[in-house]
């Protein structure tokens, strides 16, 4: 399976721009964060089975708030910084208007121009996930035409395909429904990941925060670099289940 993780340039206002406007997480602070959940996002594909491809967008694609510099430059510092320079990574960018036709069109031109067997579609906002989860759904991907990896508030962390489906608004919200309705609607089997979170939302980090204290509880992996980020800037789930920072 060729794992397309989506990587945006780590800029303030840019990334996890909604987290900042509803937790008490600065915009250095997130931009952090989502370089943390992105180290171990690609530690996590790296260790696995599958193919990686990173997809950045470029200048004209960016909101015109964040637009200009050189947004591949940006990406490709953040991956060789987190596998180095030795690292078997892909790099492609993305093409389209909107985030539907950009992933339709990496799954596409992936499965029907290169001919690949199966591609998934990989947040990098989830860093609890682990090679487990990224085998299994490839696994999966055996059975069915469509694999999904819900996250939290009807997200998707996994969008994975061995066809193309119409991506003609596939990513409208929420985004998990509206991905699996378009699946059945081309008639495709369905097949689902286990649930993970992202760190996209307060939601999201709060369920992500919890996640990385069982494991260490259990003494299972944890996703290292958000886990040391988050203890540094301090950041916990408070008695009545809010964001709270130490």
């Amino acid at each position: 399976m060729i794992v397309v993780v989506p990587v945006d340039p780590p800029r303030e206002g840019l990334v996890l721009s909604s987290l900042v406007e509803q937790s008490p997480i600065s915009d250095g602070e997130a931009v952090s964060l989502y370089e943390a959940a992105v180290a171990d996002v690609l530690w996590a594909v790296a260790r696995s089975g599958g193919d990686l491809l990173i997809n950045y967008r470029d200048a004209e694609s960016l909101p015109e708030a964040h637009s200009g510099g050189d947004p591949e430059s940006e990406v490709r510092a953040l991956a060789v910084d987190v596998l180095g320079e030795s690292a078997d990574v892909r790099f492609e960018r993305q093409v389209g208007s909107s985030r539907s036709a950009r992933v339709g069109n990496t799954v596409a031109h992936l499965l029907e121009r290169e001919d690949a067997q199966s591609v998934g579609v990989l947040e990098p906002t989830v860093p609890l996930v682990n090679r487990t989860e990224i085998d299994g759904a490839a696994m999966s991907l055996r059975r069915h035409d469509v694999v999904l990896g819900p996250a939290d508030g009807g997200r998707t962390y996994f969008a994975g395909f061995s066809e193309p489906i119409d991506f003609a608004d596939a990513y409208a919200t929420p985004e998990l429904s509206s991905l699996a309705q378009r699946a059945v609607a081309d008639g495709f089997g369905v097949g689902f990941a286990p649930m993970l979170p992202t760190v996209a939302t307060p939601a999201g980090l709060r369920s992500t925060l919890v996640g990385l204290e069982a494991r260490r509880v259990a003494d299972r992996p944890i996703a290292e670099a958000t886990a040391a980020l988050v203890d540094e800037l301090g950041i916990s789930v408070g008695e009545d289940g809010g964001l709270v920072r130490e």
